[in-house]
């Protein structure tokens, strides 16, 4: 029933299509018995069918693990390799003069100017160019040798604020070498989140990009009292007067140079020990300043592993693109767990990712397909705007064209759903949105937000290959739960890994219990090595979150509310903080509506807002700019684009699709919004509106449209 709703809709005569279902019938009994005999797929299904984790006990609440750690849950990636420098030196043993680290060469930068009168810069780029593990190696000990002769001590913090590129890799590794903490800051946090950080943190020493240092750092390095030393990993920037004295500038070729030359022959380097803070990372935080958690070796080193798990024949044949912030726990992890397999990395940008990119110069190459990767991660953001621009072009092909792709599509989604593969459809129907990413990608993982189940079934048709969806915070060093590669349901997150597991506890407010029938539910709860030490200098905040059971056992208190099937798979339902209760009692999740409404071919992001003082739903509403006015010509509405946005008849419109398509998605009449606000101005990490990972911030979009939230309640407004 799932996927007779996640079908496309052609407009093909009744007989013909008759005719057509025939050629498709003979077609797959012709193939079936060769495919039967020849392909590894039965044991594909057989393995989609099996159960995946169990609960230890039979106890309601009891505690869920994977079948393949359920006497003991994994930690370790190699033996004796406990903490991050003894992995990394176990793979530069290993796989010595491999490809490591990729970075493309910048052949020319130039500024196109836009008809509007706007500048962008486009780039043309060359080919990749690779430090092997030796070289990571080498310049991860000199630079931290290099760091050292700067004053830098073991155990005391030091900041990277920068853009993901190798170089940010090389420091990594140079910290946990000399067991120095890695304060880690998003290169988009507003500058208030980045003071408040550092001087947390009491850093004395940051690592940066000549951009980064130029633009947020020089507006509030003044209100960073403790900064010494500011080292850029690209090179000497012009230099400014305006920079506080005390202050000194360091390129990264200099101080590793300092460190080459540094005598550390005879100074015993200070190691690190398993349960020493590796980083502290800021969290973007929905709400609030951001929390610092730290992340110790042995946490990470739990969560690659169980991660590591998930993804099979792992190993030198993988090339990994890298684009997504490093600050983000999904990132770090993905790039070591890639770093301890003997894969390749190859960085990339979300401005230069693809052909279509913003940065890339028309009819030069983007960096998918210069690299065509194996290993992609990405946020389900990127994934809808992918399935957005896909789903635009096929509404502009001609009528044969768009009719033979949703043929396609529609019988690929059935075969895919009793586990059949199509290697003809993939070969002649979907090969050009395969190239879309290089066209080597065997498994994309998402994590970071709930993926619609249309947008999940749409990557697995199109790109030909499986979606692994997982669950994890930064608070559990990101592991949580991944999909298994041959599980095509949609809509869950998978088991959980085998370096934790996962119980449900009641939560009553909400009307959850482990009790429940048919599935158990409830408040999720991450229990293993993975779960990190608490939130930096908040003891009070590090107390909510985790509780040690009576085993010493460490258990973060998610704030997901979620579901166990009978195979042992997690599916999120809910959020703690997202339930809001109406004027009636009835209780509302605003995840929940935007999420049925998200995928709409209008609606570019969505924010749903109840009031306790109220009986009804509202929205804010960031519309797709070319469907709008799409509409808006339809209704014979003319007016700029603010215009459009600002016009209570468009708002009405606007209203019955999404109220259309909460009906198709059975949301409850009260659950449907009501009244709306359309913005004709995105919201992006720089607006302060939605975290790095795209993820709404609920206190900070409620405060920008509190007049339009008083308008849409019919309070007087003045």
């Amino acid at each position: 029933p799932q996927a007779a709703k996640m079908k496309l809709k052609h407009n093909i005569n009744p007989v013909l299509l008759q005719f057509i279902n025939f050629i498709i019938l003979v077609y797959s009994l012709i193939t079936y018995i060769p495919w039967y005999l020849f392909s590894g797929s039965r044991q594909a299904i057989a393995k989609a069918k099996q159960v995946k984790a169990r609960p230890v006990n039979n106890k309601p609440g009891g505690a869920y693990r994977s079948v393949n750690s359920m006497h003991c849950l994994a930690s370790v990636l190699y033996p004796g390799c406990d903490t991050l420098d003894k992995v990394f030196k176990y793979a530069k043993t290993k796989f010595k003069d491999k490809k490591l680290l990729g970075t493309r060469e910048i052949l020319k930068e130039e500024d196109e100017i836009q008809p509007s009168g706007k500048v962008f810069k486009k780039v043309i780029l060359g080919k990749y160019t690779w430090l092997s593990y030796e070289d990571v190696y080498v310049k991860a000990v000199n630079f931290g040798n290099g760091l050292a002769v700067l004053g830098q001590q073991p155990k005391t913090n030091i900041a990277i604020f920068c853009e993901t590129r190798a170089e940010w890799m090389i420091a990594a590794q140079a910290c946990f070498m000399c067991n120095y903490q890695l304060v880690t800051l998003y290169a988009t946090l507003g500058g208030p989140a980045i003071v408040h950080g550092l001087n947390e943190t009491e850093v004395t020493t940051i690592i940066t990009s000549k951009e980064l240092m130029q633009t947020k750092l020089k507006e509030i390095v003044s209100q960073v009292p403790l900064l010494r030393h500011i080292i850029t990993v690209d090179g000497k920037p012009t230099t400014w007067s305006e920079f506080p004295k005390g202050v000194i500038v360091h390129t990264m070729a200099s101080v590793q140079a300092m460190g080459a030359k540094a005598d550390t022959g005879n100074k015993q380097r200070s190691r690190p020990a398993p349960s020493d803070i590796a980083v502290i990372m800021y969290t973007s935080g929905s709400t609030g300043v951001p929390k610092g958690v730290m992340i110790s070796h042995c946490n990470i080193i739990a969560g690659i592993t169980g991660m590591a798990e998930r993804i099979p024949n792992l190993g030198e044949k993988d090339i990994y693109i890298g684009y997504l912030p490093l600050a983000h726990v999904l990132e770090l992890s993905a790039e070591l767990v890639c770093l301890s397999h003997g894969c390749r990395i190859g960085y990339s940008s979300p401005q230069t990712l693809a052909d279509q990119s913003s940065k890339i110069k028309k009819g030069s190459k983007g960096d998918v397909t210069t690299l065509k990767p194996t290993l992609m991660a990405a946020v389900p953001e990127i994934m809808d705007r992918i399935y957005k621009n896909v789903m635009n072009k096929v509404n502009e092909m001609t009528s044969f064209q768009r009719n033979l792709f949703i043929l396609a599509y529609n019988y690929k989604m059935e075969q895919i759903s009793k586990g059949y593969t199509t290697p003809l459809c993939d070969s002649l129907i979907f090969r050009k949105v395969r190239m879309l990413l290089g066209g080597k990608i065997r498994i994309l993982l998402c994590g970071g937000a709930p993926l619609s189940a249309a947008t999940q079934r749409f990557m697995n048709i199109c790109f030909c290959c499986p979606v692994g969806q997982g669950y994890g915070l930064t608070e559990s060093a990101g592991a949580g739960t991944i999909t298994e590669v041959w599980d095509y349901t949609t809509g869950r997150v998978g088991a959980p890994l085998v370096c934790c597991e996962i119980k449900l506890m009641n939560w009553e407010e909400g009307g959850y219990y482990n009790t429940d029938k048919p599935y158990p539910r409830g408040e999720i709860l991450i229990g293993g090595q993975n779960v990190t030490v608490g939130y930096y200098k908040n003891e009070m905040r590090t107390k909510k979150d985790f509780t040690v059971d009576e085993n010493g056992q460490r258990w973060l208190h998610t704030g997901d509310i979620g579901e166990f099937h009978q195979d042992g798979c997690l599916k999120i339902i809910d959020r703690k903080k997202d339930l809001v209760k109406l004027q009636a009692g009835e209780y509302v999740s605003l995840g929940k509506v935007e999420a049925a409404l998200k995928n709409l071919p209008l609606v570019d992001n969505i924010c749903a807002y109840a009031s306790s003082f109220h009986s009804y739903v509202i929205g804010f509403v960031v519309p797709n700019q070319k469907e709008l006015a799409e509409l808006a010509r339809k209704k014979g509405f003319k007016g700029t684009w603010e215009e459009i946005c600002n016009s209570p008849e468009m708002e009405k419109e606007v209203l019955k699709v999404l109220a259309e398509a909460a009906m198709a998605a059975n949301l409850e009449k009260f659950e449907i919004p009501v009244k709306i606000r359309l913005s004709p101005d995105p919201w992006t990490p720089e607006t302060g509106l939605v975290t790095d990972a795209f993820k709404l911030k609920r206190k900070e979009l409620t405060a920008y449209y509190q007049m339009d939230i008083d308008r849409m309640y019919g309070k007087n407004v003045k």
